[in-house]
């Protein structure tokens, strides 16, 4: 884990050497040559996969998610509309424009009645037209 700083790598590693210990027909001199073959053989390994093609051609999914996707900055001011709303409104919303749901689907999320959406919904919009100066958000 000091090695290669990244739990998936790690249990890989762990996997090859102890992989290497059960096809290895060779027997050890005694303890301490076996240790002294693990820890050589782990960190061998560990050198290995650091300067592995593929992982000097990749990037962590761990990396990527901690880095924004950036925005424009006409959706800044759409999304800083959107979270000055208040929050019956702005849930409605962020689950109908950004995450893709239906006005029915966030009734049974939200556990109101359908029609409740839509008019939220609309004064919602309304609000933000207000706010954005434009001429609607469909």
């Amino acid at each position: 884990m000091i090695h290669l700083k990244n739990v998936a790598d790690t249990e890989d590693i762990f996997q090859t050497v102890f992989l290497k210990y059960a096809l290895r027909s060779a027997s050890f001199e005694n303890e301490e040559h076996e240790k002294a073959w693990f820890i050589r053989i782990t960190i061998n390994a560990c050198k290995d996969l650091r300067k592995s093609f593929f992982r000097s051609r990749t990037v962590s999914m761990d990396e990527l998610l901690d880095q924004p996707a950036p925005l424009s900055p006409d959706h800044r001011e759409v999304l800083e509309a959107v979270l000055s709303l208040p929050a019956k409104y702005k849930d409605v919303v962020f689950l109908h424009y950004y995450e893709g749901y239906t006005a029915p689907e966030i009734s049974r999320i939200l556990h109101k009645n359908v029609n409740t959406i839509y008019t939220l919904l609309t004064r919602a919009r309304q609000a933000l037209k207000e706010k954005l100066g434009g001429d609607g958000l469909e």
